[in-house]
């Protein structure tokens, strides 16, 4: 018997396959290669989708063009179902049914120089629920798609459904190329990158042109996906970077020279998880948190 998700309008409900059957189908982008994927006929999976959008009231898919693609409501509710779906998975697991881990993401930098005191005294405090740490590249280190059960964040956090907890701030620094003029200037503002080409992480960075004053924004960009390609453009003297103090301090980069920014407001540095379901660690972390950044 399927297990159903309480979701019930009437006589219908939504079960986890029509879930399964909606992220294949984002994740694909083709209702043919999403049936193959689940082995499922595509005339089953376009009823699944079909239900589904009946039941949530909204067009998840547009399919009004050869390229099938999410719509606005689609790609909201994508990382709802997801969430959802790594939830139940995680809830009947075999493995974590005794000590689930608390799986903490960043999507650069961690906790920055608290990064390894919070490891270790988390270690030592509670042994019998593992702390992981996990890279994932995105705004929300996979908090918002039920990747992980918490996150250390930087910058302004404005996904819905998610608490946030401000733990510190970080100065900001320049990344330039280290045989760049730049580099030899014991401090930068951002006026002196304004006239050069800047490189922006705009999948998990928080730089962003905003951050220069209107009249004086770079006229140039570079964009990566990563703090791994952000670095090697720079490198590479395709441009400049701004980041933060822990940016220089746990990703050194022999082409990379940084310079303190004092021109650049500080980046706050949070500790976000869901308002729905949080793990049963989530309180203690915080507490901790706290403590380690007012312990320093």
């Amino acid at each position: 018997m399927p297990i159903a998700l309480r979701l019930c309008s009437g006589r219908m409900s939504i079960e986890l396959r029509h879930l399964r059957c909606f992220l294949a189908i984002a994740e694909e982008s083709s209702l043919t290669r999403a049936a193959a994927r689940l082995h499922l006929t595509q005339p089953a999976v376009s009823r699944t989708l079909a239900a589904l959008e009946q039941h949530l009231g909204a067009r998840l898919v547009d399919r009004s063009t050869h390229h099938l693609a999410l719509t606005a409501e689609g790609r909201a509710f994508r990382d709802r179902a997801a969430a959802a779906l790594a939830a139940f998975e995680a809830a009947v697991d075999p493995a974590r049914l005794r000590h689930r881990p608390l799986r903490l993401g960043h999507a650069w930098s961690a906790f920055g120089p608290y990064t390894t005191p919070l490891l270790r005294r988390w270690q030592r405090d509670h042994p019998d629920t593992p702390l992981e740490l996990l890279r994932i590249d995105d705004r929300t280190a996979g908090l918002t798609r039920g990747e992980v059960d918490a996150a250390l964040l930087r910058g302004a956090v404005d996904a819905p459904g998610l608490v946030t907890e401000e733990l510190t701030t970080e100065a900001r620094v320049a990344a330039v190329p280290a045989d760049s003029p730049l580099a030899d200037r014991p401090r930068l503002t951002l006026h002196d990158l304004a006239d050069g080409t800047v490189v922006l992480n705009t999948v998990s960075g928080t730089t962003a042109l905003t951050l220069w004053p209107p009249a004086a924004r770079p006229a140039a960009t570079v964009t990566v996906a990563n703090t791994d390609d952000w670095l090697t453009a720079i490198a590479a003297g395709r441009g400049v970077g701004v980041s933060s103090v822990s940016t220089a301090a746990l990703h050194p980069h022999p082409g990379v020279t940084y310079r303190p920014l004092p021109d650049a407001p500080p980046l706050p540095v949070v500790l976000a998880w869901r308002d729905a379901f949080p793990h049963p660690s989530t309180g203690a972390l915080v507490a901790m948190a706290r403590e380690i950044v007012s312990g320093h």
